[in-house]
């Protein structure tokens, strides 16, 4: 265990493509966490937010031009996927020397712990080398309002049935974004490769991991039915509703994915249909919240994300 009088630094890489506001929300966020340093690579460009990240000491931007990757890789890969990966890895390797721990987040997502992230990453043991943390859905239309995953157990179908009667055996833990969650991964190893929801070092997946169950990773996957809507053909077409992921739940035994269950509601019942599927799985509502309640996995969270841009970006407006 680390000397309890040096305290532990950490920090994050993140791939971005979003508009100033969410970005400062995102690194306002996790500088009032504790972070040391922020990593930012800009997957499209955003004039906007540049002179307030470079002006940051803690906030290291780099613009992932054409430019960029033509001087990397000879060109740009097409798969964002393998964007992130690239810069994650790339962050580990070549900036995040003054690190004692690193992690791959999105903007969408948000640490959040009752005690400072910096102080359980300083208690784990020497020998363990990298630490999950798993993530919170936030309830579409609520305030500061998540749902956790259902547990893996034998009755984890028949929990999703009562909270999603129509579509919750065909979730991931009644999830329909990641239920992985991210992983910090103790800085100064040799060859690692950092991937989206885990990393190898010296070929083997995940090494000497852990659970820090005291922090939350609140994912904001969909915050209304518009913004859902707006990011559903991207996902599934490229992104976590995509057709290459594996099916689950129990979808699982009938080889059923998330993409063809889209898929075949909006062939079926068009837009409607996946109004219907939103409202069940992501919305927030009354119902919904008393019957998470119920199960032990209604979350509440608070996110003053406003609050803290002004804090910390003063010069933003």
């Amino acid at each position: 265990m680390q000397d309890p009088s040096v305290t532990t630094k950490w920090g994050l890489v993140a791939t971005l493509k979003a508009e100033a506001p969410a970005i400062l929300d995102f690194c306002a966020w996790h500088l009032e966490q504790g972070a040391h340093r922020l990593f930012l690579y800009l997957d499209a460009p955003c004039p906007a937010v540049l002179p307030h990240l470079k002006a940051h000491p803690k906030i290291r931007v780099i613009e992932t031009d054409a430019a960029h990757w033509q001087k990397r890789r000879g060109r740009v890969p097409q798969k964002h996927q393998v964007r992130q990966s690239l810069n994650s890895t790339r962050a580990y390797r070549r900036q995040a020397g003054d690190l004692d721990w690193l992690i791959h987040i999105d903007v969408d997502e948000f640490l959040w712990s009752q005690t400072p992230i910096h102080s359980q990453l300083g208690a784990l043991p020497p020998d363990v080398l990298c630490a999950r943390v798993r993530p919170l859905e936030s309830l579409a239309g609520g305030q500061d309002v998540f749902k956790a995953r259902i547990p893996q157990s034998p009755e984890q179908d028949t929990v999703a049935a009562r909270l999603y009667p129509q579509f919750g055996p065909y979730l991931r833990g009644g999830f329909i974004s990641h239920v992985q969650g991210k992983l910090f991964v103790r800085t100064g190893l040799d060859d690692v490769d950092l991937r989206i929801h885990n990393v190898y070092v010296d070929a083997q997946e995940n090494p000497a991991a852990t659970e820090l169950a005291d922090v939350d990773l609140c994912h904001l996957h969909a915050t209304d039915w518009t913004h859902w809507l707006q990011h559903y053909r991207y996902r599934l077409q490229k992104g976590s509703y995509r057709s290459e992921l594996r099916p689950s739940g129990a979808r699982a035994a009938a080889g059923v994915t998330l993409h063809q269950l889209l898929s075949q509601i909006e062939s079926d019942r068009g837009e409607a249909g996946l109004r219907a599927f939103f409202d069940e799985i992501c919305a927030d509502s009354p119902d919904l919240r008393a019957k998470l309640d119920a199960e032990g996995l209604l979350r509440r969270r608070e996110l003053p994300l406003t609050q803290l841009r002004r804090k910390h970006f003063t010069r933003f407006s």
